[in-house]
């Protein structure tokens, strides 16, 4: 199948107002928290050093941007859980992969930091959100901050529309017994060069878990014994039926947009528990990953990543997150 450049965002006329309200209720929501942890994505499993090398064989079409030639950069990532609170890792969760990769040349999109040299990715181990619209995502944030009464609150906002939300979200969340052997996805979009992505991260590590419940330390014992690695991979955009650029909900099928590797992240062996490897997950935890830092190339896609740049904006000021790194 072949990658068209004939992508569009439909952004309605009182989008920015109405994201820009959503990401004061998300702020909102965080300082209900006590403001110092992340608005979502609060449990931070490690922070990691690790190298992210452009392959040298992407096809001549998908050489775009950060993509354009085989070059080795270092990164720091992140893993962690989905929800907005610190839970066991018993209960069932999106998990997540962000990157940051350090000293990329270009210009940036966020205003006032255009000459930053960081380049986030962000990606979950599902290939689809539970959400049909970020209205249904901020009507979820709301409900559930009462676990119990979560269901009542978001028939409240939703309507019957509550129950396919709540049986898409069961759907999408699950136990996860090694963070090292599951495939992480962009979900939304990124423009690509004049083409539109959706990303991947898949492991090249499938063995089965180390035996402990904790996530951190399943990690942990892997890293202490060898590096980790993940091919990342690119979808193309091929036309709107089989690959939307604004319905998060819908997988791109990998046989209408086949993945295209192009860079591979590998994770060297560390300890996270010794003193470097504590100090490490400290600075980590302090970054903010945002994927609106990003090379002008490789701007965020759809009315999720529209959101986010509000929100994301709004969480990193509430919780005082650091400084771009160079180092």
């Amino acid at each position: 199948m072949n990658p068209s450049k004939d992508w569009k965002e439909t952004i309605p006329p009182d989008e920015a107002e109405r994201f820009e309200r959503y990401a004061t209720i998300l702020s909102d929501l965080q300082r209900a928290r006590g403001g110092k942890m992340r608005a979502l994505h609060a449990k931070q499993h490690a922070g990691l050093r690790a190298t992210f090398e452009v392959l040298g064989d992407v096809p001549e079409h998908a050489r775009v941007a950060l993509f354009a030639e085989p070059k080795s950069y270092d990164a720091y990532v992140r893993f962690s859980n989905g929800s907005g609170a610190v839970a066991s890792d018993d209960k069932p969760d999106v998990r997540a992969l962000a990157i940051k990769i350090l000293r990329v040349p270009g210009k940036k999109l966020i205003p006032g930091m255009e000459d930053e040299t960081t380049q986030d990715f962000l990606a979950i181990n599902t290939p689809s959100l539970a959400f049909r619209t970020v209205d249904e995502f901020v009507a979820f944030a709301q409900a559930s901050t009462s676990p119990a009464l979560l269901p009542v609150r978001l028939f409240g906002r939703l309507g019957f529309g509550a129950f396919g939300l709540i049986s898409r979200l069961l759907a999408s969340t699950k136990k996860v017994t090694s963070l090292a052997t599951e495939t992480y996805f962009s979900v939304a979009p990124v423009r690509f060069g004049e083409l539109a992505a959706r990303l991947s991260l898949a492991p090249a590590q499938t063995d089965a878990p180390e035996k402990t419940a904790v996530l951190a330390d399943e990690l942990a014992t892997r890293l202490r014994r060898g590096p980790l690695a993940w091919e990342m991979r690119a979808q193309l955009f091929v036309d709107e039926e089989r690959t939307p650029i604004e319905d998060t909900s819908r997988p791109w099928s990998e046989s209408d947009a086949p993945p295209v590797p192009i860079a591979r992240l590998t994770v060297p062996s560390q300890d996270p528990t010794s003193a470097e490897g504590m100090e490490l997950f400290d600075r980590v935890e302090a970054l903010a990953f945002d994927p609106w830092h990003a090379l002008v190339e490789l701007r965020p896609l759809g009315a999720a990543m529209r959101a986010r740049s509000p929100a994301y904006r709004e969480s990193q000021k509430t919780r005082g997150a650091a400084k771009e790194p160079t180092t």
